[in-house]
């Protein structure tokens, strides 16, 4: 009765530990393939690359860069693209100086962010007559303009050294009230605090300056002086 039991003993014994290999091999993790090796499969790449064309290459999905082009080797990590500080915060430009008017600087720009199908803005509140705050004649036609005019300024780079002058503009109010109004000056970024600008600092980067007339139109009130609109070209 000795030897059954033995043998039995060593039976199980060696079931056990070919079972326990087996678990071990296959928890084991396995060894991913790098850069252009051959894959059949997303789990034969290493790391973020995906099995295209049946060679590990870098995931277009995830943006990986981590596979060499043209013989260079490429960065482990995509790096984040330059933004530059606006005044209006939105990162579209930079400040090309500063104006000291008495105690307080303002920034100076020459840029304004891209003009798109709803390019976002400040609209403030301008008088285009004379004798208004305003100041000089608008520089498009060197004539003044009625608080009944649907009329405005942009800042300098939307102005785009008159380019939009005499156009017409789309502005739309939060509310969904649109207006159309013609562009005629420029309400400048880079100079101010002086008579021509009627003691005024530089513009913000993203100001349309309307008229009373936009304003009414767009069931505003004035008192608030600015609010937030989008506008396009009409």
């Amino acid at each position: 009765m000795g030897k059954p039991v033995l043998l039995s003993s060593v039976f199980f014994s060696f079931l056990f530990f070919f079972f326990f290999f087996i678990v071990v091999y296959l928890a084991s993790p396995s060894t991913a393939a790098p850069c252009n090796a051959a894959c059949r499969s997303e789990n034969d790449c290493d790391g973020n690359l995906a099995c295209i064309g049946s060679r590990c290459a870098d995931d277009p999905d995830v943006g990986t860069t981590i596979c060499p082009r043209d013989g260079k080797k490429a960065p482990s990590t995509p790096k984040p693209a330059p933004r530059s500080g606006g005044g209006s915060g939105d990162g579209t430009c930079k400040a090309t100086g500063t104006l000291s008017c008495g105690r307080k600087t303002f920034k100076q720009f020459t840029c304004s962010p891209p003009v798109t199908s709803i390019t976002k803005a400040t609209l403030s509140l301008n008088e285009f007559a004379e004798g208004g705050s305003g100041g000089s004649p608008s520089q498009c036609d060197e004539k003044f303009h009625s608080d009944n005019e649907a009329v405005v300024a942009l800042s300098t780079g939307w102005y785009d050294g008159g380019s939009r002058c005499g156009k017409k503009i789309k502005i739309t109010a939060q509310n969904g009230r649109s207006v159309f109004a013609t562009v005629v000056d420029q309400c400048d970024s880079v100079n101010g605090c002086d008579r021509e600008h009627a003691n005024l600092p530089p513009c913000d980067n993203n100001i349309v300056d309307g008229s009373a007339a936009v304003w009414r139109a767009l069931g505003q009130n004035q008192d608030l002086g600015r609010v937030p609109v989008t506008w396009t070209m009409a």
